[in-house]
């Protein structure tokens, strides 16, 4: 298994509106993290997206950001694949690339983004993916991360995983999909917790940590790449 490996989903169909019945405010979550990117990257910045099967976030940064050029970074080719569909003509600003961090260019970057992926990885794989992409970023360019992230084995913790399960049900999704989807999480999601996950992001090289979006189960975090030493 490669020290970044993330899972490869190929659920590619309906993926959207499965995804925006999950994760509360991801539409707003993604305009938000356009604007942290924008604080410190230039108008015609270059920007790294990891996880970037489906093209939700692309579609919305290079909606808001017309001078951005993108590398979007997926596993999966059938996701890599909707996001080209996601994107229609905006797919002339994206360069893709199948596989994981490794797999990406190594220029330096104006900023870069992590979406609902770093929770799939276990804490040795997650500081790793989060070193090389320290490696990839200018210093002082901004990296937003947002995934699972609560309390593990505790009963605060199992109580966001009911919320979030309240969640799904009340936007739709079936119940008996619901309760699958929360077991599977409880038995093997490596989430980390909130301090945790600010922790690894400042031992892989980042600082200026600072929540921005919470929902429910989810975190997000916007940080800035340090100097090298």
């Amino acid at each position: 298994m490669p020290p970044s490996h993330m899972i490869a989903t190929t659920a590619a169909e309906g993926y959207e509106e499965r995804v925006t019945r999950q994760v509360p405010g991801l539409a707003d979550m993604h305009r938000m993290a356009g604007i942290l990117l924008a604080e410190h990257a230039p108008w015609n910045g270059h920007i790294l997206v990891l996880g970037a099967g489906g093209g939700l976030e692309l579609r919305s940064f290079a909606r808001a950001y017309p001078g951005w050029r993108f590398e979007g970074v997926d596993p999966s080719a059938d996701m890599l694949a909707l996001a080209r569909t996601t994107l229609g003509p905006l797919q002339d600003r994206v360069t893709f690339h199948q596989g994981y961090i490794e797999d990406a260019p190594d220029g330096c970057f104006d900023g870069a983004s992590c979406f609902l992926t770093l929770h799939f990885l276990p804490r040795a794989a997650r500081l790793d993916t989060l070193r090389a992409l320290r490696h990839r970023l200018k210093p002082g360019a901004p990296l937003v991360v947002a995934h699972h992230s609560f309390p593990i084995d505790t009963s605060a913790g199992e109580q966001w995983l009911r919320r979030n399960a309240r969640f799904h049900a009340a936007s739709g999704e079936a119940s008996n999909r619901v309760i699958a989807q929360i077991e599977a999480m409880r038995k093997s999601l490596p989430a980390l917790s909130p301090e945790e996950d600010e922790a690894l992001l400042q031992e892989a090289g980042f600082g200026d940590v600072e929540l921005f979006y919470a929902g429910f189960s989810f975190r997000g975090w916007v940080c800035r790449a340090l100097p090298v030493s």
